[in-house]
């Protein structure tokens, strides 16, 4: 017993003996220095913990910062008013969105690079100023996109103070605010896109009525004049030209 009490000693004055002496010279993994006008700048362990936590918020920065929204709402009200429940399927509207969204973005992803990414990998300015610098170019997208009765709403809802400039105006106010001026320009393209096919669809209920035919449900009729309607107007590129039109593209 007395033998095992003076192992246990030895293991504890040890356990303190390390733990002093890292809290004197520092884990240098984990460390924070200040440069000489003032910045920050952290280690590179830290960095890639703020990198990797950034990426679990990749999903909901792709979908409610970019034209990503706007695309995947007309995608899926122009097949609810062709009629198909189906067809497309979500995985080939979502990668047809996302690449859409991406060839939209590339100016905004290439000045990003250019401004934020390739300064810092050239060791040109910290994590935090590559951070501020790669807002700039998404903050410009929104506000182009953003309507100022919505951008109005959520100042007044946030109590926000008023500002003189759009680069004072807070992402947490931005972001809903492009996402309620997005909401509404899809709803309004897909409002377009409903009227011909609600046109087919009252013309051929019609002709059915009139011909006795009440029990034949008028959508397997229409939908193959939809299709062909649609098709012959080369419908995708019309409705994808739309889309990037909308953007300024």
């Amino acid at each position: 017993m007395n033998r095992f009490i003076l192992y246990l000693s030895v293991v504890v004055l040890s356990v303190f003996s390390i733990s002093s002496q890292a809290a004197d010279v520092g884990i240098p993994a984990l460390t924070l220095t200040t440069g000489e006008n003032g910045e920050s700048n952290y280690s590179v362990t830290l960095q890639v913990l703020a990198l990797m936590t950034m990426l679990t918020f990749l999903p909901a920065m792709v979908m409610m910062m970019t034209s990503f929204a706007r695309i995947i709402i007309v995608f899926a009200i122009l097949r609810q008013a062709l009629g198909l429940q189906q067809t497309p399927s979500n995985q080939i509207m979502v990668g047809m969105a996302m690449f859409l969204t991406l060839f939209i973005m590339t100016p905004v992803l290439d000045k990003v690079y250019a401004e934020a990414v390739q300064p810092y990998v050239n060791e040109e300015m910290t994590v935090v100023e590559a951070f501020q610098q790669a807002s700039g170019p998404f903050r410009d997208f929104m506000m182009l996109q953003t309507r100022e009765s919505d951008l109005g709403l959520f100042m007044r809802i946030s109590g926000a103070e008023a500002v003189s400039s759009p680069e004072q105006i807070p992402f947490t106010v931005l972001v809903p605010a492009f996402v309620t001026s997005e909401l509404k320009t899809a709803f309004q393209i897909g409002f377009m896109l409903f009227i011909p096919f609600l046109v087919i669809d009252l013309v051929v209920a019609s002709v059915l009525m009139a011909m006795g035919m009440m029990m034949l449900s008028p959508v397997i009729i229409s939908l193959p004049f939809k299709i062909m309607l649609f098709v012959l107007v080369d419908g995708w590129a019309l409705v994808i030209g739309t889309l990037a039109a909308s953007f300024g593209i």
